[in-house]
């Protein structure tokens, strides 16, 4: 077999097609062969000397697009007046991406019908306690500033990611569409009631509107 001399090409290749016939087909109905097929001349070698299974494939997915689209790291580096608007811009930015990446939506649509697997819930929680240390850092520094009320920090921010990310996710607590709504007034309330107020009006309509998108697919 040629050397490959373009690697990183080949695997670009393997998620990217990946992904399309994970979203198109169910991750559970795409199968090694399928994504070979669609390789544009690949062969099976090329595939397995890069990934063992597509179990290996996706979590390559959902590893990339975690760590390039980290938006509390984002916050982080980009100048705001205070700790209370990097939060708000990084969870404004979080959901964002969702709606305006294609990509971003192929990503979160087939994750979402996977975290009924107990192996693909154990890595969304894994990735909920890393972002929320992220968060906590940009609670801690409003709370500095004296432009977020003074609290726990981090039990803060592992209520509000375990409330959006695990409790709002109709895969694991099934809820109609109206439902879903709900408990996100419910959340926002928990927060405005304690006189956390990072969410805001703009903040709440793309929330709902990230929602509306989608419900219909899971």
């Amino acid at each position: 077999m040629p050397r490959n001399k373009h690697p990183e090409e080949t695997i670009k290749k393997i998620l990217e097609t990946s992904l399309q016939l994970f979203a198109e087909k169910g991750y559970e109905q795409t199968t090694v062969l399928d994504i070979v097929a669609n390789l544009g001349g690949l062969t099976r070698g090329a595939f397995y000397h890069h990934f063992k299974s597509k179990e290996e494939v996706l979590q390559a997915i959902l590893d990339s697009d975690y760590n390039v689209r980290n938006p509390f790291e984002t916050a982080m580096n980009t100048p705001f007046p205070n700790g209370l608007e990097r939060l708000k811009y990084a969870l404004k930015l979080g959901l964002k991406l969702n709606i305006d990446s294609e990509q971003r939506k192929q990503v979160t649509s087939v994750a979402m019908t996977l975290l009924a697997n107990p192996r693909f819930l154990s890595e969304h929680i894994k990735n909920i306690t890393i972002d929320a240390k992220s968060m906590t850092t940009l609670l801690e520094d409003g709370m500095a500033d004296g432009s977020i009320k003074k609290g726990n920090a981090m039990a803060l921010a592992e209520l509000f990611l375990l409330l959006t990310n695990v409790w709002m996710m109709p895969n694991i607590f099934p809820a109609s569409e109206a439902d879903t709504k709900e408990k996100a007034n419910i959340i926002m309330g928990i927060f405005k009631g304690m006189g956390y107020d990072f969410i805001d009006e703009e903040l709440e309509n793309i929330f709902f509107g990230l929602l509306n998108q989608l419900h219909p697919q899971i």
